[in-house]
């Protein structure tokens, strides 16, 4: 599925040299991922997230949401666009003009590609400290929740709908997952 560059590694110069056809580019360790639209479902989930992140923040404040396009430069050779991401007050020196440098506070990924959101980018969210992931699976209409420990990822805590997901980062944010998997 990856693309590598002949002689080796692609890293975030070469991402940019890239037409911009619409298609979703990502590098993760040094190798190109490229992903199509995703399913109209798939597009209804992160908007519902992000209009519940961005309304409490616009009453509460706390931090900033961006959802896809929004690059994140972990590293040179690792630059990902997730599906939805948090970055709080506290970290708001990460954001640039034209992309997040650094690790946000929250990232959520819509499920599209199950090897690529459950395994590499788990993998990769881990390795760079990512405090916290979730895995929105539209399929099981559940939401698997990766809080990072001093090993990485324990096993998720599991979510689904009749319950009310919350965020510790931002007290008096709860998603009603019934309402998000309608």
């Amino acid at each position: 599925m990856g693309f590598m560059a002949q002689g080796g590694t692609l890293t975030y110069r070469d991402l940019l040299e890239f037409p911009d056809d619409g298609k979703r580019r990502e590098i993760i360790d040094g190798e190109l991922f490229v992903s199509a639209a995703p399913y109209l479902r798939h597009q209804r989930l992160v908007g519902r997230l992000f209009m519940s992140f961005a309304s409490h923040l616009e009453a509460h404040g706390g931090g900033a949401v961006y959802f896809a396009p929004a690059d994140v430069v972990l590293s040179d050779i690792n630059v990902v666009e997730p599906d939805l991401l948090f970055v709080a007050d506290d970290q708001r020196d990460i954001e640039t003009e034209a992309n997040i440098q650094g690790v946000p506070a929250l990232v959520v990924e819509v499920v599209s590609n199950p090897r690529m959101d459950r395994i590499r980018k788990r993998d990769l969210y881990a390795r760079f400290g990512v405090p916290e992931y979730w895995i929105v699976d539209p399929d099981a209409d559940r939401i698997e929740v990766y809080r990072h420990d001093a090993a990485g990822y324990p096993k998720p805590q599991i979510s689904e709908p009749g319950e009310m997901l919350t965020y510790e980062r931002l007290p008096g944010l709860s998603i009603d997952l019934a309402a998000l998997f309608a």
